[in-house]
């Protein structure tokens, strides 16, 4: 696991501004946990995913529903904590439009992370309990390396693993079941 910052001191806002470019700064229970950028398999998931989700949900496209603002990378604010998921997505109606701000204090409808070696057991062990506390109501967790989709609901404060998806599925998940997605799709082959 990505292990925190050495600061003899909670982590704050200021310590993530003052790193680098070419890391990510999250603060989870004040402790200031630094990630390198993403590797090629993991952005090849994140990317081909928001091509996948981004047009029919956030404009209608394809025939979609819309209504959604979809994000790469988004930091969210919460308590003292900060985090930077994968994809972060609003409902229109509960963001009616994009703050002009660095970051988002309004609970994301939806959260998906993209594990690596770096970072899976951070995402898993920290922040998914946080977006449980934070009431996300939906989260996905890609594994590119396993070539796996796990999608969660948010049930009495608790997250259900709703289903588990593999290497070429085809697959609807919460909250984007109306339309279909091919899993294969995301690994880049």
């Amino acid at each position: 696991m990505k292990q925190p910052a050495k600061l003899n001191r909670p982590a704050t806002y200021e310590d993530i501004q003052r790193l680098p470019d070419n890391v990510v700064g999250e603060i989870v229970d004040g402790e200031l946990y630094v990630s390198p950028r993403p590797s090629a398999k993991h952005a090849m998931a994140t990317t081909r995913l928001i091509s996948e989700i981004e047009g029919p949900f956030s404009s209608g496209k394809g025939g979609g529903p819309g209504g959604w603002w979809i994000l790469v990378e988004p930091e969210l604010h919460f308590q003292k904590n900060v985090f930077v998921p994968d994809l972060a997505g609003w409902k229109k109606e509960r963001l009616p439009k994009i703050p002009d701000a660095d970051y988002f204090e309004l609970v994301p409808d939806w959260v998906c992370e993209v594990l690596s070696p770096s970072n899976a057991r951070l995402d898993r062990t920290k922040k998914v309990p946080k977006y449980a506390e934070m009431e996300v109501k939906h989260l996905w967790l890609i594994d590119p390396l396993a070539t796996t989709l796990e999608v969660f609901r948010l049930e009495n404060s608790r997250w259900a693993l709703l289903q588990a998806f593999s290497e070429k599925d085809k697959f609807r998940a919460e909250p984007f079941e109306a339309m279909e997605f091919d899993l294969s799709s995301l690994w880049g082959d």
